[in-house]
């Protein structure tokens, strides 16, 4: 997808800030339609976190979500997931999502799979988020650059950097991910209370993605979708009514 505009099925990503809420098995297709009018953009399936983890429990979530531009992550422990199967578990279920949904999130930590997901997204014309996640601090700018230039190598379509932030140093500090020339698409979370600022002004400097959630959040310092919808609107970055 490189040099064409980045898409996660028919929303056109770059425009005004997107808002993904991540979902796992339990919401009525009802509830989820509904949230399309609270601002609702993308949803993403947390198959880590469903009750059943086959391809067929998944797939069969999906029609929840019709009209919906739908992002597939199956997050590992380590990076705050719940996945606790094989990795040869979760590159299968991958590939049997990867026909049906729009995106697909895979960890840079993940070296037995990347390759394997990056190459199945590509093959399906697929968009592939490449994350990094620190829940203890925010790394250092170097340490940043390189996290992102290993996920481009790696054929990244967007480079998802996520960190915990203790103050206004490490939201500089994020910041620069998004300010530094060149590069795929990028999307930046500060994490925690004190990274709240950069879930409504980030897309602003062009990270591609926020993160809401719709009753449980998966991320420390996610808002309520539409507390993060009106505050977006508040302040100039989401004209929509």
């Amino acid at each position: 997808m490189s040099g064409a505009t980045l898409r996660i099925g028919a929303l056109a990503l770059g425009g005004r800030p997107a808002v993904a809420v991540p979902f796992d098995d339990t919401p009525a297709r009802a509830a989820v339609q509904a949230l399309r009018a609270r601002g609702l953009d993308v949803a993403e399936l947390r198959v880590d976190s469903f009750t059943a983890r086959s391809a067929a429990h998944a797939l069969a979530e999906l029609p929840k979500y019709e009209g919906i531009p739908t992002l597939a992550t199956i997050r590992i422990r380590a990076e705050g997931g719940a996945w606790d199967g094989s990795e040869a578990e979760r590159a299968a279920l991958f590939a049997a999502l990867l026909p049906h949904v729009d995106a697909v999130d895979v960890e840079l930590a993940a070296r037995e799979i990347l390759p394997e997901v990056v190459a199945g997204a590509r093959a399906a014309g697929r968009l592939a988020i490449v994350s990094h996640h620190d829940f203890e601090r925010t790394p250092e700018s170097a340490a940043l650059a390189d996290a992102v230039a290993r996920a481009e190598a790696a054929g990244a379509d967007v480079v998802k950097i996520a960190a915990a932030v203790r103050g206004p140093e490490d939201v500089r500090t994020l910041a620069q991910v998004l300010l530094t020339p060149g590069g795929r698409g990028r999307i930046v979370i500060g994490m925690g209370g004190a990274g709240l600022a950069t879930r409504l002004l980030f897309p602003a400097l062009g990270s591609l993605l926020t993160y809401a959630h719709a009753g449980r959040s998966t991320a420390p310092g996610q808002l309520p979708l539409e507390e993060a919808v009106d505050l977006l609107r508040r302040l100039g970055l989401r004209p929509d009514a």
